[in-house]
């Protein structure tokens, strides 16, 4: 099936940033495609999803993320400022091609994750 890659991740001190992509290896400029991520213990948490025609952050990331599609790449990106240590988890990549399937978590389509580190 059509494969998602991240790539981006690493080891930042609070309040830094990171931008963090991924790679589809099909046609996705129609679909709609989010960031989700699991620290170590905790269920998988929504961050961010982006369709052609919206983008809708949650409440955690509001102000401090945002993400950004480049159809032509098939390349959705996740910026990330002013991280906090809390930020700390594997984020992964999603896609679907209804916006209420990736919300909720049951997107098609799941990258393998990239991890990322906020040290304080």
């Amino acid at each position: 099936q059509v494969r998602l890659v991240e790539s981006g991740g690493g080891l930042v001190q609070a309040g830094g940033s990171l931008r963090l992509s991924c790679i589809a290896s099909g046609t996705f400029g129609t679909y709609a495609m989010a960031w989700f991520r699991q620290a170590p213990g905790k269920e998988r948490e929504f961050v961010v999803a982006i369709s052609p025609a919206d983008i809708i952050s949650a409440d955690s990331v509001k102000g401090r993320f945002s993400a950004a599609r480049d159809n032509a790449k098939n390349t959705v990106y996740l910026q990330m400022n002013s991280l906090k240590p809390e930020d700390t988890a594997v984020y992964y990549c999603a896609a679907d091609r209804q916006m209420r399937a990736v919300m909720a978590g049951k997107a098609g389509y799941w990258g393998q994750g990239t991890q990322v580190t906020v040290s304080s």
